[in-house]
């Protein structure tokens, strides 16, 4: 089975953050630690050379295929702040109705900016997407 590129490293969280250009994406990244860490009680890891990864779940699909991955994460794309929810949104009708300006992908959430949502409501969907692979991935 072919492993995942997208594995985590050791390299500095700290490191990383630091070597972002834009002084913006560079506060939103930081701002992103914070939350993410008081939701997740996990310290933050590099997955491969540009995500920022929060804890970790072991998941096992019915083809066999199995693997680890983290419970919340984020890139700082130059195009978008990506934030990567592994509920995915279906869960979350009310709360995305709330968020503000976004757009979504397969278990990605991309924002221009962060100040483009509310963060108590992003805060909630990231609670709820870390008890939702908790209780699914135990």
């Amino acid at each position: 089975m072919a492993q995942l590129k997208t594995a985590p490293t050791k390299a500095s969280v700290t490191a990383f953050l630091k070597a972002i250009p834009d002084d913006q994406r560079r506060a939103e990244c930081q701002a992103l630690v914070k939350l993410m860490k008081r939701v997740t009680r996990a310290q933050p890891t590099m997955w491969g050379t540009s995500v920022v990864g929060f804890g970790r779940y072991h998941y096992r699909y019915a083809s066999g295929r199995e693997g680890d991955w983290f419970l919340v994460g984020f890139s700082p794309r130059k195009q978008a702040l990506t934030i990567y929810i592994m509920a995915g949104f279906a869960p979350f009708p009310g709360l995305m109705r709330k968020l503000g300006r976004y757009k979504t992908g397969s278990g990605c959430l991309y924002l221009r900016q962060l100040e483009d949502v509310d963060l108590g409501v992003l805060e909630e969907l990231i609670e709820g997407s870390v008890r939702h692979l908790r209780k699914t991935y135990k």
